[in-house]
């Protein structure tokens, strides 16, 4: 199933173990180093809302590049989780 633009995405980038000690509820993990395999495999709109976050924002700032890079559009780096908590995410 696709997610269009109108859909915001949660992507903790942060590993397996780090996303079990607590997530953005909805949140789908994918590792920054597998970042691109893994959103296509998610079939996402190139122009879908994608939120990224990580523990500090380095992770996600990679994370990032790499997807526009692949002609992502609308991706954003939220920062680190405490972050993304204060964004609006639920928990």
């Amino acid at each position: 199933m696709a997610v269009w633009a109108g859909d915001p995405v949660w992507i903790d980038v942060r590993s397996a173990g780090e996303f079990s000690g607590g997530h953005i509820e909805g949140a789908h993990n994918i590792p920054h180093n597998e970042i691109v395999a893994g959103v296509k495999a998610l079939k996402l709109d190139k122009d879908a809302e994608v939120l990224l976050y990580c523990r500090s924002g380095r992770r996600a700032t990679f994370a990032l590049e790499q997807l526009q890079q692949q002609g992502y559009t609308n991706v954003k780096n939220i920062g680190g989780f405490e972050d993304a908590q204060r964004y609006g995410g639920p928990l």
